[in-house]
């Protein structure tokens, strides 16, 4: 038996907003009779503001107490903030879901997302009646549940999803027949090779950027935790990966400077900087 939240009972039990708002000025849709779950959710918007806000779902009981809840998130907020609602703000915003019905408040992220790609401040916009046939349709991974690769990419994102079983407790897909499950985790495997690749280029500085940022490291974080012991350090030279400082104060002549040294300057240095560099006290 999974463990629901107050919330999530108490939104199951007495959804609010329930039904269809006529001329609405946003319209979005997620999931499939087809698949078990299927949301429908409609907006009022007025001068940017989401004014009113009503869903029709067909799902379990945390399908409709995501849709409730999302409701309740959106009105009266600007769309510019509703736009940044992700499904874990739904799920948090619940008190939490069980890993296996997090796909529910991903749905309510799906059709709210659906109903704002096309809305811009001068109104709601077609876009597949302007594009017609030449929209690139999304590629689908999971045939059973029509996921999407976007879907899945976002969910990895959004949650930090790191397995398969993952992935199918957050959209369904690989839960019935399980043939996407090598797709899936080239998805995976793909996204965090993408994710190291980024963060290797985000930690590639110039010699000059490494020389401002060493210097900013030791003056900001690691200077004031020594001064905390009546210790302190100044940097006196950089020459490529080796850094050469001098310790003042109590941590002068300390037995444990060589510990200080490559234990908590240099560790610092190679996390926050370069993981090459070689701290030297002079």
């Amino acid at each position: 038996m999974w463990d629901y939240s107050e919330k999530v009972m108490d939104h199951y039990r007495n959804p609010r907003n329930v039904g269809k708002l006529d001329n609405a000025d946003a319209i979005g849709e997620a999931g499939s009779l087809a698949c078990g779950d299927s949301l429908k959710i409609y907006l009022k918007i007025e001068n940017g503001i989401v004014t009113d806000a009503k869903f029709q779902t067909f799902g379990c009981g945390s399908a409709v107490a995501s849709s409730s809840i999302l409701t309740e998130m959106i009105i009266g907020k600007p769309v510019s903030e509703v736009r940044k609602i992700t499904n874990k703000d739904i799920a948090d915003e619940l008190g939490g879901l069980p890993p296996e019905k997090m796909h529910c408040s991903v749905m309510g992220y799906e059709a709210l997302e659906d109903a704002l790609k096309n809305y811009k401040e001068d109104g709601y916009v077609d876009m597949d009646e302007i594009f017609g046939e030449e929209k690139k349709p999304e590629k689908i991974v999971c045939q059973c549940f029509g996921v999407t690769e976007n879907l899945i990419w976002d969910a990895i994102k959004q949650n930090g999803l790191k397995t398969v079983e993952e992935i199918t407790n957050y959209t369904k897909a690989a839960g019935a027949c399980g043939k996407c499950k090598g797709l899936i985790q080239d998805i995976i495997d793909t996204y965090y090779h993408k994710e190291k690749e980024e963060k290797k280029l985000e930690k590639t500085l110039s010699p000059a950027q490494k020389i401002l940022k060493i210097n900013s490291i030791i003056e900001n974080k690691i200077s004031p935790e020594l001064q905390k012991d009546g210790g302190d350090i100044t940097l006196v030279d950089i020459d490529g990966d080796r850094v050469l400082v001098k310790l003042q104060g109590k941590c002068s002549g300390c037995k444990n400077s060589t510990l200080t040294i490559k234990s908590f300057v240099q560790s610092t240095l190679r996390e926050t900087v370069d993981e090459n560099i070689e701290v030297i006290e002079v």
